[in-house]
């Protein structure tokens, strides 16, 4: 049997070298994937964000204030405006991201400590813009606007330490853990990546077992395996098992070392995540494989299951915030528990032991798509030897 099991293994690696809907979905498309998603987010953060200034004070507050919120990282001031129409025209055409407006009493009113009101108007099309623009906004206005008022209750004589508990009487230190300047490199290529690749190795799975018929090799297929289903899918999924580890290395050691400022996301609960996956993706490629004959229609379950992956898995918007029934559809696709262990593993850096949860949603898959896979396809393999006899 383990015999047999490795000629079928050789025997997929050379129809994965030579067949094009196995080579340029597995070797080509996921060093181009990388390439794109890294080149997308070379950047790695939002900075220098356009914004407009409204000053109606004219004053050497209102200057100072203009001076520090240039010098944050995600604002930089483009534009002079008088008005709100002008800020809306600019902020319609694309010319600008935000704008903050300095009333008159500026300096009159924070000097007599009266409530002042600097307005930061938004676009909030751009939700991460948006919200870079309002925290270093935030950061700037509360800092300054309390310095002033420290400021001259020291100059009245006023202890400084006294001074202080006036002006903040609460102190709040924001410590931003595991992403602290909302770097989009490494945030969102790696999940882009194993999203696609999900997608890629399903993809060709689901091609591993009907695709024999649709090429005129079944019978050399059953020959190899002396007709056993188990060993045809226990060589093909090493196969593929093994092509899934090389595009493993692929990512972690060559494309994250090029564009991720030499840094190797590798490390052992994330190799033992992913290859759990990909194992889970294989058994699921070949359950549809197994059991849609028509090479087209079983592709179009594989696209139709795949494509709303990165969607539902809550990598951009928490799953618990969605309906049942989209909840519900996430926990179909592998990629979700991978997600959730992901977060876990690769940026906060836990164990394992905190991934049980997900290696037993994974492991749930494989238990399930395999043996399926199996008794469908021997059954397959079976007519032919019952309508030869």
């Amino acid at each position: 049997m383990i015999t047999a099991i490795y000629k079928i293994f050789i025997r997929e690696w050379k129809r994965i070298l030579t067949l094009p809907v196995h080579y340029v979905v597995l070797l080509v498309m996921p060093a181009i994937v990388c390439v794109i998603y890294a080149t997308i987010y070379n950047n790695k953060f939002a900075k220098d964000l356009p914004v407009a200034i409204w000053d109606e004070a004219h004053s050497p507050l209102s200057r100072q204030f203009t001076f520090l919120l240039e010098e944050t990282e995600s604002i930089h001031i483009t534009h002079q405006v008088n008005n709100y129409e002008e800020i809306e025209r600019m902020m319609k055409n694309g010319e600008i991201l935000a704008a903050l407006h300095f009333p008159a009493t500026l300096d009159k009113d924070i000097k007599s400590r009266h409530p002042v009101t600097v307005t930061l108007y938004a676009n909030a099309a751009s939700m991460v813009t948006s919200k870079l623009i309002y925290k270093d906004a935030a950061q700037v206005i509360i800092t300054a606007g309390s310095g002033v008022i420290l400021q001259k209750m020291v100059k009245t004589g006023m202890p400084a330490t006294q001074a202080m508990s006036l002006v903040l009487p609460v102190n709040l230190h924001s410590w931003v853990l595991y992403n602290p300047r909302y770097d989009y490199q490494a945030y969102l290529v790696p999940g882009l990546i194993a999203v696609a690749l999900q997608m890629m190795i399903i993809m060709v799975a689901i091609l591993v077992l009907n695709y024999e018929r649709k090429t005129g090799t079944i019978a050399e297929l059953q020959q190899l395996s002396n007709g056993s289903a188990s060993v045809v899918i226990t060589g093909k999924m090493l196969a593929h098992l093994t092509m899934a580890w090389v595009n493993y290395l692929l990512v972690t050691c060559v494309m994250f070392p090029i564009f991720a400022d030499g840094l190797i996301a590798s490390n052992y609960p994330l190799f033992f995540m992913y290859t759990l996956l990909a194992i889970a993706c294989i058994g699921v490629g070949m359950m549809v494989s197994a059991v849609v004959n028509d090479v087209m229609v079983a592709c179009d379950i594989g696209l139709f299951y795949t494509s709303p992956a990165f969607v539902f898995s809550g990598f951009t918007f928490p799953r618990w915030g969605m309906p049942w029934f989209d909840q519900f559809y996430a926990q179909l696709m592998p990629f979700t528990p991978f997600l959730d262990s992901f977060f876990k593993v690769y940026f906060m850096h836990l164990p394992l032991k905190y991934c049980y949860h997900e290696i037993t949603q994974l492991l749930l898959f494989i238990v399930v798509t395999y043996p399926v896979a199996i008794i469908i396809f021997q059954r397959k393999l079976n007519k032919p030897l019952v309508q030869h006899a």
